[in-house]
């Protein structure tokens, strides 16, 4: 009840009421269904013995209107009972996708995106397939083997008793096939994420499989997948499918079986025609039912498969939650209380405040993504950044540039440590509030579908024409949209696939000045364009956003060599800080990057 109620929570109260009435019309198509054999046994065994064509006249009608009713309910319970179930399906996506919206990137890496997307798509059409059966066959079959059975004792409890042989030789057959099917389906779910894994990692990286003419390799590797999944397929196909032979071997022996013994029975007067005729069709009847009841059984165990997939996500639990607080150091014991021994101190612009609302404070912070110590990507990062600063992030590729930012939105969590912006821990802030103080350029620049502008709104939906076009000349795209014959109304295609890789950086970087953010995080933003352009932008942050906190990551010297302070990062642990005066005079990491550089000048 607990899962039921979990996956339905949130239901519309017009799907509860289709839910509830489903089993109601199939009752009624039922009763009927199994009541038309009883007064064609009265047809037969009365009228037509008797002459009694006034007799013969009524009971056909009878039974034409009771068919004509049988056949209303089963419409209605189709169609309602698809209605439920479409109802169902929309509820559980809209509840998957809103839980997956509050994961962190942990979260999201915990999974991965070709199984979140078959577990969105296959997974939850696999239970929307079952609770309609659910609310249809399950309530249908019990219903019609009890009246079936009902009425057959009626009429003969000893030739009743080949029921007793055949249903349980199918519990039998059924519950074998359940039991080695459920393993198959498992694993064929899971070959279906890799086929989606395949599939969104070559559309995404079209143009580099062009590029360097892997195509033929893409294929193959392609083929091989998708025969991979064929053939698990194939071996749970093969177990379900002995399903219906077997299912149809067992009806056609109850049928010879009722034949031959009732027709004995017949012949020497123990039983009439009529009820003979009627017989046949109650067992034609139950052991159709015995089929359907096996159908839903295997069907069952495919969305057993499905929904304990779901119900991994809905019961992942959030890295991320508002306003929590737990410092824990690596031993898992509560931290005493953090003071501020600030190791290295970024210093502000000229006239700003100390400990202002956005001062973001590493103290003794640590990192680790499977939040084992000794793993951890950063460590005892202990660093001040007063608000209105600049500051630039430098360092080698693995040095966690991209992750010691990250932490200030609470993209990832701090494992050990503290951080606070505006003098309050992350922790202890809402996500949506912390993350409304801060616009960020990614390292990897994602647009979607849609116009310039509705990209562009992104960063501040109530953001007026003219904000735009000032936060595009701010980030040099102003240009190159106005070269667009529809300009700002420009229509970008899936990722911005359309424009060029420095293009999609400079509109990133514009959509997060149009947010208008106390705390501006550009990862390696400007890393596609030239170094004049480079040098435009810079030069347009410090007048669009003087009053923002800015920290910059880049691989270029000259992309942070006017910053505040410059941040020299080595093997997750901070080198150096200070002016690019300063770190040129006492930090041998930054004087050989920045001789590196200007030698291949």
């Amino acid at each position: 009840m607990a899962l039921l109620k979990k996956i339905t929570s949130g239901l519309e109260r017009r799907y509860i009421v289709f839910t509830i009435l489903s089993p109601l019309f199939m009752f009624g198509e039922v009763l009927m269904e199994t009541t038309i054999p009883l007064v064609m046994a009265r047809l037969v065994d009365i009228g037509i013995k008797n002459a009694d064509q006034a007799f013969v006249v009524r009971n056909g009608l009878l039974m034409v209107a009771m068919a004509s009713f049988s056949l209303f309910c089963g419409v209605m319970c189709g169609r309602i009972s698809s209605l439920a179930a479409f109802g169902f399906s929309k509820n559980l996506r809209k509840k998957l996708f809103s839980h997956v919206q509050d994961f962190s990137f942990s979260n999201m890496e915990h999974f991965g995106t070709d199984s979140l997307v078959t577990r969105l798509t296959t997974d939850v059409t696999n239970v929307q397939n079952m609770y309609q059966n659910v609310i249809r066959t399950a309530v249908r079959s019990p219903i019609m083997m009890i009246f079936g059975c009902t009425m057959a004792f009626s009429i003969n409890s000893r030739l009743a008793l080949i029921f007793l042989i055949v249903i349980p030789v199918l519990a039998a057959v059924l519950i074998s096939i359940v039991l080695i099917v459920y393993p198959r389906f498992k694993k064929m779910l899971e070959k279906y994420d890799h086929l989606n894994r395949i599939v969104q990692e070559n559309l995404i990286a079209i143009r580099v499989v062009k590029s360097f003419v892997r195509g033929e390799h893409e294929n193959a590797k392609f083929d091989a997948i998708a025969e991979d999944l064929q053939k698990t397929q194939v071996g749970a196909e093969k177990i379900v499918i002995l399903n219906m032979p077997i299912m149809q071997l067992m009806i056609y022996a109850c049928i010879v079986s009722a034949l031959w013994f009732g027709g004995n029975m017949v012949i020497v007067g123990n039983m009439l025609p009529g009820e003979l005729i009627s017989f046949i069709s109650y067992v034609t009847q139950i052991l159709m039912s015995l089929m359907m009841l096996s159908r839903l059984f295997v069907m069952f165990m495919l969305s057993r498969t499905s929904l304990s997939r779901i119900m991994e996500v809905l019961d992942e639990k959030i890295e991320i939650e508002n306003g929590k607080l737990k410092i824990e150091n690596t031993k898992g014991e509560v931290s005493p209380a953090l003071q501020p021994p600030v190791a290295f101190s970024a210093t502000p612009s000229a006239g700003t405040p100390r400990n202002a609302p956005c001062d973001i404070d590493f103290q003794h912070v640590s990192f680790s993504y499977d939040k084992k110590m000794e793993h951890a990507v950063l460590s005892g990062i202990s660093l001040s950044i007063p608000q209105g600063s600049t500051v630039g992030i430098l360092g080698g590729t693995g040095s966690s540039k991209s992750t010691l930012v990250q932490l200030i939105p609470r993209l990832y969590e701090v494992t050990d440590g503290a951080l606070l912006v505006g003098g309050k821990d992350v922790r202890e802030w809402n996500v949506t509030e912390l993350r409304q103080k801060i616009g960020f350029v990614l390292q990897k620049n994602v647009l979607f579908s849609g116009s310039i502008k509705e990209n562009l709104r992104w960063g501040n939906e109530n953001a007026t024409d003219e904000e735009l076009v000032e936060a595009c000349k701010a980030s040099a795209a102003h240009d190159f949209i106005m070269s667009f014959p529809n300009g700002y109304d420009t229509i970008l295609e899936q990722g911005g696939a359309n424009l060029s890789g420095g293009q999609k950086q400079r509109l990133c970087i514009a959509r997060a000045l149009v947010k208008k953010a106390e705390i501006l995080i550009l990862d390696d933003s400007t890393s596609a364009v030239d170094t004049a352009t480079d040098l435009r932008i810079r030069n347009a942050l410090r007048t669009f956003l003087p009053d923002t906190t800015k920290l910059i990551i880049a691989q270029r010297i000259a992309s942070v060599q006017d910053a505040d302070s410059i941040i020299v990062l080595d093997g997750g642990k901070i080198n150096g800080i200070g002016t690019h005066d300063e770190l040129m005079s006492n930090n041998q990491i930054y004087r050989e990057v920045y001789e590196s550089q200007m030698s291949e000048n």
